[in-house]
Protein backbone atom coordinates (compact mmCIF):
# COMPACT_ATOMS: atom_id res chain seq x y z
CA UNK A 1 0.00 0.00 0.00
CA UNK A 2 1.06 3.09 -0.94
CA UNK A 3 2.29 5.94 1.55
CA UNK A 4 0.68 9.64 0.98
CA UNK A 5 3.06 12.42 1.64
CA UNK A 6 1.89 16.06 1.72
CA UNK A 7 4.57 18.72 1.11
CA UNK A 8 3.42 22.01 2.63
CA UNK A 9 4.21 25.28 3.99
CA UNK A 10 1.44 28.24 3.25
CA UNK A 11 5.30 30.42 2.92
CA UNK A 12 6.21 30.70 -0.66
CA UNK A 13 9.67 30.10 -1.95
CA UNK A 14 10.10 27.55 0.84
CA UNK A 15 11.44 25.14 -1.60
CA UNK A 16 8.00 22.80 -1.75
CA UNK A 17 7.82 22.22 -5.47
CA UNK A 18 11.87 21.71 -5.29
CA UNK A 19 11.26 18.71 -2.64
CA UNK A 20 8.20 17.68 -4.63
CA UNK A 21 10.02 17.14 -8.05
CA UNK A 22 13.84 15.79 -6.41
CA UNK A 23 12.34 13.47 -4.04
CA UNK A 24 9.51 12.19 -6.34
CA UNK A 25 12.72 11.41 -8.79
CA UNK A 26 15.21 10.52 -6.52
CA UNK A 27 12.78 7.85 -5.24
CA UNK A 28 11.90 6.97 -8.56
CA UNK A 29 15.55 6.49 -9.23
CA UNK A 30 15.55 4.11 -6.12
CA UNK A 31 13.24 1.95 -7.77
CA UNK A 32 10.10 3.28 -5.74
CA UNK A 33 7.06 3.66 -8.11
CA UNK A 34 6.03 7.25 -7.14
CA UNK A 35 2.90 9.66 -8.28
CA UNK A 36 3.41 12.54 -7.81
CA UNK A 37 0.25 15.06 -7.78
CA UNK A 38 -0.08 18.89 -8.46
CA UNK A 39 -1.98 20.33 -6.59
CA UNK A 40 -0.65 24.17 -7.07
CA UNK A 41 -2.65 26.25 -9.11
CA UNK A 42 1.18 27.69 -10.50
CA UNK A 43 1.66 23.88 -11.74
CA UNK A 44 5.27 24.24 -11.25
CA UNK A 45 5.67 20.46 -10.16
CA UNK A 46 3.76 19.70 -13.67
CA UNK A 47 6.28 22.07 -15.88
CA UNK A 48 9.36 21.07 -13.80
CA UNK A 49 9.05 17.25 -14.72
CA UNK A 50 8.44 18.28 -18.34
CA UNK A 51 5.01 18.63 -18.84
CA UNK A 52 3.24 22.00 -20.85
CA UNK A 53 0.47 23.20 -18.41
CA UNK A 54 -1.16 24.67 -21.23
CA UNK A 55 -2.16 21.49 -23.09
CA UNK A 56 -3.35 19.49 -19.51
CA UNK A 57 -6.68 19.02 -20.23
CA UNK A 58 -7.46 16.31 -17.41
CA UNK A 59 -5.44 16.93 -13.96
CA UNK A 60 -5.47 17.76 -10.45
CA UNK A 61 -8.77 19.77 -11.07
CA UNK A 62 -10.87 16.65 -12.35
CA UNK A 63 -10.03 14.57 -10.20
CA UNK A 64 -10.83 16.67 -7.10
CA UNK A 65 -14.45 17.43 -8.59
CA UNK A 66 -14.80 14.32 -9.31
CA UNK A 67 -15.19 14.02 -12.71
CA UNK A 68 -12.07 12.10 -13.78
CA UNK A 69 -10.52 9.14 -12.44
CA UNK A 70 -6.86 9.44 -11.29
CA UNK A 71 -5.72 7.48 -13.81
CA UNK A 72 -7.32 9.08 -16.54
CA UNK A 73 -5.63 12.31 -15.44
CA UNK A 74 -2.14 10.52 -14.89
CA UNK A 75 1.00 11.34 -17.15
CA UNK A 76 4.18 9.75 -17.55
CA UNK A 77 6.72 12.39 -16.57
CA UNK A 78 10.87 12.72 -17.56
CA UNK A 79 11.77 11.13 -14.32
CA UNK A 80 11.93 7.49 -14.36
CA UNK A 81 9.15 5.43 -12.20
CA UNK A 82 8.19 8.21 -11.59
CA UNK A 83 3.88 9.48 -13.29
CA UNK A 84 2.21 13.35 -12.65
CA UNK A 85 -1.26 14.30 -12.02
CA UNK A 86 -0.65 17.80 -13.71
CA UNK A 87 -2.74 21.30 -12.15
CA UNK A 88 -3.81 23.56 -14.66
CA UNK A 89 -4.68 27.12 -13.64
CA UNK A 90 -8.51 26.29 -13.33
CA UNK A 91 -7.10 25.02 -10.35
CA UNK A 92 -7.48 28.63 -9.15
CA UNK A 93 -11.61 27.70 -8.65
CA UNK A 94 -11.82 24.55 -7.01
CA UNK A 95 -11.97 26.56 -3.26
CA UNK A 96 -14.91 28.04 -4.58
CA UNK A 97 -16.95 25.58 -6.41
CA UNK A 98 -16.06 22.53 -3.49
CA UNK A 99 -17.23 25.04 -0.63
CA UNK A 100 -20.66 23.87 -0.71
CA UNK A 101 -20.56 20.58 -1.38
CA UNK A 102 -20.88 17.98 1.53
CA UNK A 103 -17.37 16.75 2.59
CA UNK A 104 -15.45 18.52 1.33
CA UNK A 105 -11.99 18.41 2.44
CA UNK A 106 -12.20 14.46 2.06
CA UNK A 107 -12.50 14.78 -2.34
CA UNK A 108 -8.85 13.80 -2.55
CA UNK A 109 -9.24 10.98 -0.31
CA UNK A 110 -11.97 9.65 -2.03
CA UNK A 111 -10.58 9.63 -5.19
CA UNK A 112 -7.47 8.40 -4.30
CA UNK A 113 -8.71 5.23 -2.82
CA UNK A 114 -8.30 3.46 -6.37
CA UNK A 115 -4.42 4.36 -6.95
CA UNK A 116 -3.18 4.06 -3.26
CA UNK A 117 -2.31 0.36 -3.96
CA UNK A 118 -0.39 0.97 -7.06
CA UNK A 119 2.15 2.95 -5.75
CA UNK A 120 4.67 2.77 -3.18
CA UNK A 121 4.93 6.49 -2.37
CA UNK A 122 2.39 9.36 -3.38
CA UNK A 123 3.96 12.63 -3.30
CA UNK A 124 1.24 15.96 -3.00
CA UNK A 125 2.83 18.84 -3.84
CA UNK A 126 0.79 22.02 -1.82
CA UNK A 127 -0.10 24.89 -2.49
CA UNK A 128 1.39 28.04 -0.67
CA UNK A 129 -1.75 28.55 1.61
CA UNK A 130 -3.86 26.96 3.80
CA UNK A 131 -7.06 26.87 1.89
CA UNK A 132 -8.87 23.83 1.21
CA UNK A 133 -6.40 22.39 -1.68
CA UNK A 134 -4.06 21.89 0.77
CA UNK A 135 -6.82 21.20 3.86
CA UNK A 136 -7.49 18.41 1.16
CA UNK A 137 -4.20 17.37 0.78
CA UNK A 138 -3.65 16.81 4.43
CA UNK A 139 -7.02 15.07 5.53
CA UNK A 140 -5.52 12.52 2.76
CA UNK A 141 -2.07 12.21 3.60
CA UNK A 142 -0.31 9.86 6.02
CA UNK A 143 2.42 12.23 6.29
CA UNK A 144 3.86 15.81 5.89
CA UNK A 145 6.92 17.19 5.41
CA UNK A 146 7.80 20.81 5.92
CA UNK A 147 10.17 22.52 4.17
CA UNK A 148 11.84 25.26 6.02
CA UNK A 149 14.10 27.77 4.35
CA UNK A 150 17.48 28.52 6.05
CA UNK A 151 16.58 32.60 6.25
CA UNK A 152 15.43 35.34 8.32
CA UNK A 153 11.97 34.64 8.88
CA UNK A 154 12.24 30.96 8.56
CA UNK A 155 9.90 30.37 11.62
CA UNK A 156 7.46 32.73 11.16
CA UNK A 157 4.51 31.16 10.06
CA UNK A 158 5.57 27.77 11.05
CA UNK A 159 3.09 27.45 14.17
CA UNK A 160 0.24 28.43 12.35
CA UNK A 161 0.88 25.21 10.11
CA UNK A 162 1.52 23.43 13.28
CA UNK A 163 -1.66 24.31 14.32
CA UNK A 164 -3.57 23.43 11.15
CA UNK A 165 -1.87 20.33 11.25
CA UNK A 166 -3.06 19.76 14.65
CA UNK A 167 -6.82 20.56 14.15
CA UNK A 168 -6.63 18.44 10.96
CA UNK A 169 -5.90 15.43 13.45
CA UNK A 170 -8.57 16.53 15.47
CA UNK A 171 -11.39 16.92 13.17
CA UNK A 172 -10.32 14.88 9.78
CA UNK A 173 -7.18 12.72 10.11
CA UNK A 174 -6.20 11.29 13.33
CA UNK A 175 -3.35 9.31 11.54
CA UNK A 176 -1.51 12.24 10.24
CA UNK A 177 2.00 12.06 10.88
CA UNK A 178 4.82 14.45 10.51
CA UNK A 179 7.26 13.08 8.33
CA UNK A 180 9.81 15.81 9.07
CA UNK A 181 10.98 19.12 9.01
CA UNK A 182 13.15 19.58 5.92
CA UNK A 183 15.98 22.72 6.13
CA UNK A 184 16.26 24.31 2.46
CA UNK A 185 18.19 26.53 0.93
CA UNK A 186 21.20 26.30 3.36
CA UNK A 187 24.53 27.82 2.80
CA UNK A 188 27.26 27.27 5.02
CA UNK A 189 29.54 30.40 4.26
CA UNK A 190 26.31 32.46 6.08
CA UNK A 191 26.36 32.74 10.09
CA UNK A 192 22.42 32.93 9.39
CA UNK A 193 22.31 30.01 7.53
CA UNK A 194 23.81 28.29 10.65
CA UNK A 195 21.60 29.60 13.28
CA UNK A 196 18.58 28.96 12.26
CA UNK A 197 19.44 25.25 11.26
CA UNK A 198 20.85 25.20 15.22
CA UNK A 199 17.37 26.74 15.93
CA UNK A 200 15.65 24.31 14.75
CA UNK A 201 17.22 21.27 15.77
CA UNK A 202 16.82 22.77 19.17
CA UNK A 203 13.38 23.45 18.98
CA UNK A 204 12.19 19.85 17.06
CA UNK A 205 14.76 17.40 17.44
CA UNK A 206 13.70 14.42 16.19
CA UNK A 207 10.96 16.34 14.31
CA UNK A 208 14.21 17.52 11.19
CA UNK A 209 15.19 15.79 8.87
CA UNK A 210 19.51 14.26 9.23
CA UNK A 211 19.52 15.63 5.41
CA UNK A 212 19.89 19.02 4.92
CA UNK A 213 19.13 20.47 1.67
CA UNK A 214 21.94 22.94 0.26
CA UNK A 215 21.47 25.87 -2.03
CA UNK A 216 22.72 24.39 -5.33
CA UNK A 217 22.57 26.68 -8.82
CA UNK A 218 21.59 23.60 -10.46
CA UNK A 219 18.69 23.21 -8.40
CA UNK A 220 17.20 26.21 -9.78
CA UNK A 221 18.44 25.61 -13.16
CA UNK A 222 16.58 22.18 -13.77
CA UNK A 223 12.70 22.89 -13.80
CA UNK A 224 13.39 25.47 -16.49
CA UNK A 225 14.53 22.53 -18.98
CA UNK A 226 11.58 20.47 -17.48
CA UNK A 227 13.96 17.82 -15.72
CA UNK A 228 14.35 17.41 -12.24
CA UNK A 229 17.70 17.32 -10.71
CA UNK A 230 18.39 13.58 -11.05
CA UNK A 231 18.08 14.01 -14.95
CA UNK A 232 20.06 17.69 -15.05
CA UNK A 233 23.04 17.46 -13.43
CA UNK A 234 23.14 13.84 -11.32
CA UNK A 235 26.61 14.84 -9.73
CA UNK A 236 25.32 17.75 -8.18
CA UNK A 237 24.93 18.39 -4.83
CA UNK A 238 21.50 19.13 -5.42
CA UNK A 239 20.99 15.71 -6.41
CA UNK A 240 22.58 14.05 -3.74
CA UNK A 241 21.07 15.59 -1.52
CA UNK A 242 17.41 14.71 -2.75
CA UNK A 243 19.02 11.05 -2.87
CA UNK A 244 20.37 11.29 0.65
CA UNK A 245 16.55 12.69 1.79
CA UNK A 246 15.03 9.70 -0.03
CA UNK A 247 17.45 6.96 1.29
CA UNK A 248 16.22 8.38 4.57
CA UNK A 249 12.72 7.94 4.10
CA UNK A 250 12.92 4.68 2.61
CA UNK A 251 14.68 3.78 5.61
CA UNK A 252 11.94 5.44 8.38
CA UNK A 253 9.05 3.57 5.98
CA UNK A 254 10.73 -0.08 5.97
Amino acid sequence: MGKIIAIANQKGGVGKTTTSINLAASLGVLEKKVLLIDADPQANASSGLGIDVESVEIGSYQVLEHSNTPDEATIVSTAPNVWVIPAHIDLVAIEIELVDKENREYMLKKALESVKDKYDYILIDCAPSLGLLTLNALTVADSVIIPIQCEYFALEGLGKLLNTIKSVQKIHNPDLDIEGLLLTMYDSRLRLSNQVVEEVQKHFNDMVFETVIQRNIKLSEAPSYGESIINYDATSKGATNYINLAEEIIKKNK
